[in-house]
């Protein structure tokens, strides 16, 4: 073979060796939502692109030996011609040094480089040509893979069975993680994401309005009575108690008793206001808010109370709730005079209200306080510390220092939340 003829020979194996290189990356490489999505709109090369990665084993395997295949002839011609050229004490040695050079930079790194940053359009023109080299290479392929899972058995792996540690929505997950990390998608939507994704493990009773903030009415207050707390609530649905807080009996929709009003001149009595009551609805407190979003969409119904094992109540949950545990907190014009739940008073310095639960501490200042025992960091503090503190008293744990600001009765009201220094860290 002449010279001109092996270097024309050797160029092509560099050229089949960067279409597999640049091939394998491309493909694996590419986004599998945007595959998907072009695939519903019927293009072609994205599903050539879809039928390789649904056969990895087959794509993978098909790429290595085309890929190994032709760096072995390149290298064994180059080999060839070196000896020719400088004979055999230094043809093997120049040989290897130079395709070795040759392999790294256009065979394997360039076009890597090339499809990393373009994937997409890399994937969807290669698709197709690759598909019809890995059909000529079908037959060696299979018998690779044959004696690849008999191997592997021998070791006691098992290739055919999916190995997975992750679901789905871990999968999503990380990716919002992983875009929010590169800027790419900012914290609010990665906070509802992540809201969304929780849905199904996140308990009503992590959400719900504690019975010591419930406003409620008292069925056996005067008509007149009854009528102004109504009226002038911030809420559009009040649970009605009779003899005890705890008994409720009914809910009261505002808007229904403004339109009583309405058509009764103004004048209502105790039992009419009852006739309006809805008849209260309890649901458990283990239910998730995945599941109650569904239920009141389905009773058509925005207010639920929620009871725990012994039927004791333990609060209510609105639609809203809900709503604000995916998108956030929403005020409107009522909620002007509610005070923040969480205030700066310093360089990593906060004060916090008790009440306010640590899923939303945490989403709010991108922090990983632990909620497994407790829903509010009021409650955090209590279980970390095994007793009430009282006022004046600190506590240091998961990176924090928490001081007590106030109480009311054994419930702790506020707390100032400062970050520790890596030395105070060290210290505690």
């Amino acid at each position: 073979m002449g010279i001109d003829i092996t270097l024309l020979a050797i160029v092509v194996c560099l050229l089949v060796s960067a279409f597999f290189s640049i091939s394998e990356t491309a493909i694996t490489a590419v986004s599998r939502a945007r595959i998907y999505h072009l695939i519903m709109d019927g293009d072609k090369r994205a599903q050539a692109v879809g039928n390789l990665r649904k056969k990895k084993e087959r794509l993978i395997g098909g790429i290595m030996l085309g890929n190994t295949m032709v760096n072995i002839l390149g290298s064994a011609l180059a080999t060839a011609l070196a000896i020719q050229v400088w004979g055999e004490d230094h043809g093997v040695l120049y040989a290897t040094i130079i395709m070795t050079t040759l392999i790294v930079i256009f065979a394997e790194v360039l076009p890597k480089t090339y499809a990393i940053q373009n994937a997409e359009s890399t994937a969807l023109h290669l698709a197709s040509p690759l598909s019809f080299v890995l059909k000529i290479l079908h037959p060696l392929n299979v018998a690779l893979q044959f004696i690849i899972r008999n191997l592997l058995k021998l070791f006691g792996v098992d290739i055919t069975r999916s190995n997975s540690l992750f679901s789905a929505s871990d999968v999503i997950r990380g990716t919002i993680e992983l875009h929010h990390h590169e800027g790419r998608v900012v914290k609010q939507d990665r906070d509802m994401l992540g809201s969304i994704l929780d849905m199904r493990e996140v308990a009503v009773s992590e959400i719900m309005a504690h019975r010591m903030n419930m406003e409620t009415i008292d069925a056996n207050l005067p008509a007149n009575d009854i009528i102004s707390q109504a009226v002038g609530s911030i809420h559009s649905r009040i649970p009605f108690w009779h003899d005890e807080p705890d008994n409720i009996i009914g809910v009261l929709h505002v808007k229904t008793l403004i339109k009583a009003l309405r058509e009764n001149g103004g004048k209502l009595d105790n039992q009419h206001i009852r006739r309006l009551l809805v008849r209260p609805w309890f649901i458990p407190e283990t239910t998730t808010i995945n599941s109650q979003l569904h239920a009141f969409r389905a009773q058509r119904q925005h207010l639920a109370l929620v009871i725990d094992e012994y039927g004791v109540l333990q609060g209510l949950v609105t639609l809203e709730d809900i709503i604000e545990e995916i998108v956030g907190r929403i005020d409107d014009e009522h909620d002007r005079h509610i005070t923040s739940d969480i205030v700066p008073i310093g360089k990593d310095s906060y004060m916090v209200n008790g009440g306010m639960t640590i899923r939303d501490l945490n989403r709010e200042q991108g922090w990983n306080l632990p909620d497994d025992e407790a829903a509010t960091i009021a409650g955090l503090v209590i279980h970390e510390a095994q007793f009430i503190p009282e006022i004046g008293e600190q506590f240091e744990f998961h990176n924090m220092r928490f001081a007590i600001l106030d109480k009311k009765g054994n419930q702790i009201t506020r707390l100032k939340i400062e970050k520790l220094t890596p030395v105070e860290e060290e210290n505690a």
